[in-house]
């Protein structure tokens, strides 16, 4: 039987153009359990994980409404907020559709801490933009009230940045293994993990988010997947994005890729982290990184679309 990790992009609970309400919400993961489902119908063990963006922008958006009544939480803790509120919303339309099918598989939502190192250079120069935007006065304000760092966001409005630390290790390593090996279908390092660093031998949650396409490759690894199923809005990386001679990546191989992406085709934003989330998964001894269109998934695996990274 063939381990794959799926890696569930934005567009799995939240489409353009949507609000983010509960119902939108929990509608797309239902449609996203049928992919899902379409893939553990063909005997794959699945692991899976998933992004968190706007759910955790919506959360802090909230704390500072709200901050005079209610006491905000750090990012840390939003971010387990979303691997719960999230994983439910999955875990339940998983487990729905599998039973309409007749497959007799338990799905579950592990809440996930991701170790990172303390010394991350990523500390030194935050980078990733979270939470709600605010004019330049009030950015100001909290940079002197709250120690944030806050930047212009290029989409418009002041924004806070935090740091992206790179993923080491995973807090709950052997629990995952041992979950997969026993059958389950693990929901897990949701929104990349809950950042923590480890001091005299104990663990403590920081003020970060970390990409959850490298955790997905550090998850691969981990649970010794044969595949890395990326799974996105688009249906191949391009080499020249944008450009007028832009062109789809389909099968290629590691040393290919890596150059490709020294040479800088990938935005470190978007597409960047998804081809080196494939570059470390095969490197770890995977088989294939797939970059794929959600909708798209088991044409992916038959590899008919999609990027496909191969050693």
């Amino acid at each position: 039987m063939k381990r794959l990790v799926i890696a569930l992009g934005g567009n799995a609970l939240l489409q353009k153009g949507q609000r983010g309400t509960y119902s939108e919400q929990l509608s797309n993961a239902r449609r996203t359990a049928k992919f899902l489902a379409d893939v553990i119908e063909k005997g794959y063990e699945v692991v899976i994980t998933h992004g968190n963006g706007p759910q955790v922008g919506a959360i802090m958006l909230q704390n500072e409404i709200a901050k005079n009544e209610v006491p905000p939480m750090p990012l840390d803790v939003a971010n387990a907020e979303t691997q719960a509120l999230i994983g439910y919303m999955i875990q339940q339309s998983l487990q729905n559709e599998l039973r309409k099918r007749g497959i007799n598989k338990e799905v579950v939502t592990l809440i996930t801490q991701v170790l990172v190192n303390k010394d991350d250079e990523a500390f030194q120069n935050p980078t990733k933009f979270v939470g709600p935007y605010y004019t330049e006065e009030e950015a100001k304000k909290l940079i002197r009230e709250k120690g944030w760092v806050m930047k212009p966001d290029p989409r418009g409005g002041w924004r806070r940045v935090v740091p992206s630390p790179d993923p080491k290790d995973i807090v709950e390593k052997n629990i995952i293994r041992d979950l997969v090996d026993q059958g389950f279908i693990i929901i897990t390092a949701g929104g990349g993990g809950i950042p923590v660093i480890k001091e005299n031998d104990t663990y403590k949650g920081v003020e970060a988010v970390i990409d959850k396409d490298l955790a997905s490759a550090l998850v691969g690894k981990i649970v010794r997947a044969d595949t890395l199923l990326i799974l996105t809005d688009v249906e191949y990386a391009m080499l020249n994005f944008g450009k007028p001679n832009q062109t789809p990546l389909k099968k290629v191989k590691l040393e290919e890729i890596e150059e490709y992406y020294r040479q800088g085709h990938f935005s470190p934003g978007s597409m960047g982290p998804k081809i080196l989330a494939c570059i470390r998964f095969i490197k770890c001894g995977g088989k294939r990184g797939i970059i794929a269109h959600l909708e798209k998934s088991s044409l992916a695996l038959r590899e008919e679309t999609g990027t496909i990274v191969v050693p």
